[in-house]
């Protein structure tokens, strides 16, 4: 059986150079990243039609690593896309309910996924209050990870490689076997 396509799924005005996403994107082996034509004004119906179209295109199954809208993107997923996913890593979800320009992605949906994920949160993300996070990750029938002052597990939070999420991507079937060797250290 060959290894799952890893589907990174940047959040709301994409994941910059040295955030986990792109840093993964370059040195994994088996990666798509999904490609917005507007990170700025996010439309649910572009956004998610443009992830679905990216599954789509992946051979055989596929392992989602989302951050932030991209994590919401993902829970709005048609249910004949879902069957593709063979699991999630969902980090730093957003709360579109919180901010305007996010607005088109409320409400959240509440229903269990139908693979298994894992929610990663933060205690003091500026972006969605980790009690929403962990609610999320309840009506998914997710994992939950919290993580203490983490921020929102990107780039100005300190999140480089993110060591921790590679091992989670791992433990749900994705293949970790670099391009190019990764530094150990977070």
């Amino acid at each position: 059986m060959s290894s799952p396509t890893v589907i990174i799924v940047p959040g709301w005005r994409n994941s910059g150079p040295g955030h986990w996403q792109s840093l993964w994107t370059a040195r994994l082996p088996h990666v798509l990243r999904v490609e917005q034509d507007d990170w700025i004004s996010p439309l649910k119906r572009a956004w998610v039609q443009q992830l679905s179209d990216t599954i789509e295109s992946a051979p055989g199954p596929v392992v989602i690593a989302a951050h932030s809208l991209g994590c919401i993107a993902t829970v709005h997923l048609p249910d004949a896309v879902k069957t593709r996913i063979q699991a999630a890593l969902l980090v730093a979800p957003a709360d579109p309910e919180r901010r305007g320009v996010l607005a088109d992605f409320a409400p959240v949906p509440y229903q269990k996924l139908p693979f298994p994920s894992i929610v990663v949160a933060s205690s003091n993300d500026p972006f969605c209050p980790v009690r929403l996070a962990g609610a999320y990750a309840r009506a998914w029938g997710s994992e939950f990870m919290r993580l203490n002052e983490a921020g929102h597990i990107n780039v100005d939070s300190g999140h480089g490689e993110w060591p921790l999420g590679l091992a989670l991507l791992q433990a749900l079937g994705a293949e970790i076997t670099p391009a190019q060797p990764l530094p150990l250290a977070a």
